[in-house]
């Protein structure tokens, strides 16, 4: 047994259940977004379980906000956005984790971006990213172009480095002795 092979889960099979429609769904960017959409990885041709739409980070926000409201997709909830260190060029991918609540059904949206590159922010589409985008920055490094609070979130804003980059040292320690400054502008006066 291999990855591609199919797993019975109390939801079924995502390929027997998706599969026509994920590739409705490919075609249909292909054909909207042409040469923004740089790769489409579609399971079982690729070890995923969901498709993986490769697009430009240019486009990425148009992409998304397609994705999220038309009636072909209707991928409404952002699950997650996360990031990996792929040590080639361009060195990172940015993930978009995308689940529709009309069909039950998941895509994976991924921006390649060199290191120092800005993508743009999703926060425009879903207010929620903020926070996934600020812990993406946080552990990679990764600027988001027109998010409206780009900040640390998870590491004492001292921090030097970000974790989560596969050159950052295992043994990175950095201790403070002192309590992280508190910012007052940032505290609730209600």
């Amino acid at each position: 047994m291999d990855i591609r092979t199919p797993i019975p889960t109390n939801g079924g099979d995502w390929l027997t259940k998706f599969g026509e429609t994920w590739k409705a769904q490919a075609e249909a960017l292909r054909q909207k977004f042409g040469g923004a959409i740089e790769e489409i990885r579609m399971p079982p041709d690729y070890p995923t379980d969901v498709p993986i739409v490769y697009v430009r980070k240019e486009a990425v926000a148009e992409v998304l906000a397609h994705l999220k409201s038309d009636p072909a997709f209707e991928y409404g909830f952002l699950s997650d956005i996360t990031a990996t260190d792929e040590m080639t060029d361009p060195r990172f991918e940015v993930v978009y984790n995308l689940f529709s609540h009309v069909r039950f059904n998941r895509i994976r949206v991924k921006v390649r971006a060199r290191d120092g590159e800005a993508v743009p922010t999703a926060s425009s589409v879903w207010p929620a990213a903020n926070w996934a985008e600020r812990e993406v920055f946080d552990m990679f490094g990764i600027r988001f172009e027109g998010h409206p609070d780009l900040r640390r979130i998870l590491m004492d804003e001292r921090w030097v480095g970000h974790p989560l980059r596969k050159d950052y040292p295992l043994k990175g320690y950095q201790i403070f002795t002192d309590a992280e400054v508190i910012h007052p502008e940032l505290l609730d006066k209600g």
